[in-house]
């Protein structure tokens, strides 16, 4: 991020910062910065950090090394716990591509954003990802994960999030082997949820409300809470940021503002019954969600699926249009069509299998549809030769 030079600096910044030493941080990162040219400064340190200082005689600034990890200046080769900077390429480090940076920025920004998207023959230890004393949120599209805190497991299923404090014990986690894992994670420095929600406090809700406040110390892991369409769209906005390169960080940081405000508040008195109706709305739009796409070869009928999901068909035909914008029909069209596009896309399969595997009877059929929502004939689209999906209808 600064550079060679700025490899020396110690990985206890951002905590001097969460402790109210605010000018730090900003020191350094101008001292870095080329175009202020070389300057002098002394970084005082907290007795409590156990840290070391030393000059660098290159940039001509006293900078920290110490014992701990630090992020946003670790390399891929950097492994925690020996003694270098803390970073998060040696924990996704065999699921290669499969781990993709969004937005970087942990230290100097106070958040960062990634996606993953792998399958594995062996479990993967997914807390060596983990900043110390940081808040992660988890958009969890597919496989499932475990989370122990010390006291308790919590499974985290496909198509749910959650959060949960990195500190004390660490957490422990993993993702099964053999899943196809979708994710993606945000985290949280503190200092960044408290410039941005610390007026608030009493609002938010307990684990980012201590977080805040700098008293929570102990890992904590926050119950999953079911997603669906709201999820998906979230995600993949995250994924393609509508904006150009140079807009990208102050987009992000909208967005991720924007997503804590979402989760990370308690609701106010007299918005309880409220809440609580929608979110069943929601929960029953998002279980025929779920169950069509399980079921792509032989999707349950209307009704069926209105029993399963505990409503009448007429009323689940009419909240279902108005949560996605679709009648279940024009959905269950679009995830056949994005399951054979993957398929295809992968090598999977070829088009008859594809179009089987998703449940068309006709070839045909199946070659019109995909024409229409992605610009190409099936045979063609593992080649490239396609638009962007249109909206199926």
């Amino acid at each position: 991020m600064f550079g060679k030079g700025s490899q020396a600096v110690g990985g206890r910044i951002a905590s001097l910062h969460g402790l109210g030493v605010r000018n730090t941080l900003t020191l350094v990162a101008h001292a870095l910065h080329p175009a202020l040219g070389p300057m002098h400064m002394h970084l005082h340190t907290h007795p409590r950090m156990g840290m070391r200082i030393r000059q660098h005689p290159r940039l001509r600034i006293t900078v920290l090394k110490s014992p701990m990890p630090d992020s946003d200046l670790a390399t891929p080769e950097d492994s925690p716990g020996t003694g270098a900077v803390f970073g998060e390429g040696p924990a996704w480090k065999a699921v290669g591509q499969g781990w993709r940076p969004l937005i970087g920025g942990f230290r100097d920004l106070g958040f960062s954003v990634e996606w993953h998207d792998f399958q594995l023959n062996h479990d993967v230890d997914w807390a060596r990802s983990f900043h110390p004393g940081s808040v992660e949120l988890c958009l969890n599209l597919g496989g499932s994960g475990t989370l122990h805190d010390g006291q308790r497991e919590t499974r985290l299923p496909a198509r749910s999030l959650a959060f949960y404090f990195a500190g004390t014990p660490p957490l422990v986690a993993c993702r099964k082997a053999g899943d196809r894992h979708q994710f993606v994670t945000v985290e949280f420095a503190p200092a960044f949820l408290a410039r941005q929600f610390g007026g608030l406090a009493d609002a938010l809700h307990p684990l980012i409300r201590e977080v805040v406040r700098g008293r929570q110390t102990r890992s904590r892991v926050e119950s999953p809470e079911a997603k669906g369409v709201e999820l998906t769209r979230f995600t993949e906005s995250l994924r393609q940021p509508p904006v150009f390169q140079p807009a990208q960080r102050i987009w992000f940081s909208c967005k991720v503002t924007e997503l804590a405000a979402q989760l990370f508040f308690q609701p106010a008195a007299g918005e309880l019954f409220c809440t609580r109706t929608k979110r069943t709305q929601r929960e029953r739009v998002e279980r025929a969600q779920a169950l069509l796409r399980e079921n792509l070869q032989d999707p349950p009928g209307l009704e069926e699926l209105a029993r399963r999901v505990g409503c009448s068909h007429f009323y689940l035909s009419r909240l279902f249009s108005q949560h996605v914008g679709k009648t279940l029909q024009q959905y269950l069209r679009e995830i056949r069509l994005e399951r054979a596009a993957e398929l295809l896309r992968t090598g999977q399969c070829n088009v008859t299998e594809a179009a089987m595997a998703v449940g068309y009877n006709s070839l045909s059929h199946f070659s019109t549809s995909f024409h229409e929502a992605y610009g190409c004939c099936p045979g063609l689209y593992s080649l490239g030769l396609h638009t962007r999906p249109n909206a199926a209808g």
